[in-house]
């Protein structure tokens, strides 16, 4: 198997084995041990399934599971990959009661335990038993002095987390955690802020003017932190070409020419590098913020075109000024994005409007390694 399903591999079940046998033992937990022969052909996702449901017939009731996973956090060495079995054979037990008061024991164990190793995924089944009352007791997270528990009040209950599944209720109504990230915007950890970012990013995907609205909402009062996040949360819809988030940014509609677009690399063998450049000349009559991206139109498998856009360059271009700009492009195969042979394109956008027009040839080489499939996390 790949490198990422030997996370959870012999030597973190031990480790789990011994930290549970300190803190609750019970016969069951010799199941832990027995299964270990059976993780080899499985994925990361298929063993933490398997060692769950080795810890659910441990500790078959939701009240002793609770309780020595909380005992077993005062070994150092319950950390890691092995908490993912522990999140969600707790999450099982608890939804398999039925009792709310184990439910909303879950969600508490699930913040104790999320510094151990991010509880970010057992969570989803909790939000999609019952949003609402899940909702409710994760806003309390936002006050929490721990920013691992900060986090997964944001990162938890994102729409589009990758490698999680989806809850429903979070894709019908995409206001449902916004309080959550209004109280998380101007936290003091980086990585809660990125996450309030990824969170809102996610919502633009089938939500834009709710996003546009809590970014614009956010630039009213900001605060030091607050234009940087604003610029990671719209950054799809910027590359979407959105006017409100355009706008929202500093990017009116410009006035610009694009000449002289061309590449030193008209044919490429992957894995290789696209390089280009142009002009830019601002013909209005004022200076022009600008936002310089570009697009790749990617042959696919049955020989049409998709479009991805790309980076380039943000600049403020007097009027009548002009400027010359260059680009690199890699290209070779990935696990996200498989390419083709054929005559690709690149344009330039400049404040969502593309401009020019650019043909590439792409080569595949035959001894190029195909890349490997990621392990599967979906549930």
């Amino acid at each position: 198997m790949g490198a990422m399903d030997d996370l959870l591999g012999p030597a973190e079940v031990t480790a789990l084995h011994r930290s549970l046998t300190s803190a609750a033992p019970v016969a069951g937990l010799q199941g832990l041990l027995a299964a270990i022969p059976q993780l080899d052909p499985l994925s990361l996702r298929g063993r933490t399934d398997l060692l769950a449901g080795q810890l659910v017939r441990a500790y078959p009731v939701y009240a002793q599971a609770a309780a020595a996973y909380r005992g077993a956090l005062a070994d150092p060495e319950f950390k890691g990959w092995m908490m993912w079995p522990v999140t969600e054979s707790a999450v099982t037990l608890a939804l398999a009661g039925g009792d709310p008061a184990d439910f909303d024991d879950a969600l508490d164990l699930l913040a104790a335990l999320t510094p151990r190793l991010t509880s970010e995924f057992a969570i989803r089944r909790l939000l999609t038993a019952d949003l609402d009352r899940s909702l409710a007791l994760i806003q309390a997270w936002t006050a929490d002095p721990d920013p691992h528990v900060r986090r997964l009040a944001s990162e938890g209950t994102r729409p589009y987390l990758p490698w999680a599944i989806r809850v429903p209720g979070l894709l019908q109504d995409p206001e449902a955690t916004l309080p959550i990230l209004a109280a998380l915007r101007d936290d003091p950890s980086e990585d809660v802020r990125r996450s309030v970012a990824n969170h809102l990013n996610d919502i633009s995907r089938h939500a834009p003017e709710i996003t546009v609205q809590a970014c614009a909402r956010w630039l009213d009062a900001p605060a030091p932190t607050t234009e940087r996040l604003v610029r990671h949360s719209l950054r799809t819809l910027v590359k979407k070409a959105h006017p409100g988030a355009l706008a929202l940014l500093g990017f009116e509609p410009a006035e610009v020419l694009v000449e002289d677009l061309a590449t030193t690399t008209p044919a490429i063998t992957l894995p290789g590098r696209l390089r280009f450049g142009f002009t830019l000349t601002n013909t209005g009559r004022t200076t022009a913020r600008l936002a310089v991206d570009y697009v790749v139109h990617y042959v696919k498998a049955r020989g049409g075109t998709a479009p991805a856009v790309f980076k380039l360059a943000v600049l403020e271009l007097p009027a009548g000024e002009s400027r010359t700009l260059t680009g690199s492009h890699a290209l070779h195969q990935m696990t996200t994005r498989r390419h083709y042979a054929g005559i690709h394109r690149l344009q330039i956008q400049v404040n969502g409007t593309r401009h020019g027009s650019l043909a590439f040839e792409v080569e595949l080489d035959p001894v190029e390694p195909s890349p490997a499939s990621p392990a599967s996390l979906e549930s």
